[in-house]
């Protein structure tokens, strides 16, 4: 009998990205093979879902300091520009 993801599964907000994104491939392929029971099949989809939100947590995180950081660039050019016309 395959064992649960909880059974030994770390907190899914303490994963990073990867480790995220690499348990979420594996639960996928888990429930493409088809041989786990109904319950099983529940808990991995569960598992799944929770994972692709802490994936997509991370992107929006991940989108917020680019965004930041072309601001800044942005800014930090304009205020070059605008001390060398003075």
């Amino acid at each position: 009998m395959a064992k649960t993801p909880e059974a030994s599964a770390p907190d899914i907000q303490a994963l990073s990205y990867e480790e995220a994104r690499d348990e979420l491939v594996a639960v996928v392929n888990a429930l493409e093979q088809g041989s786990s029971t109904l319950e099983q099949s529940l808990a991995l989809w569960e598992r799944g879902e929770a994972l692709a939100a802490r994936c997509e947590e991370w992107l929006i995180g991940a989108k917020a300091r680019l965004d930041a950081a072309r601001q800044n660039a942005a800014a930090a050019a304009s205020g070059l520009q605008n001390s060398e016309s003075e």
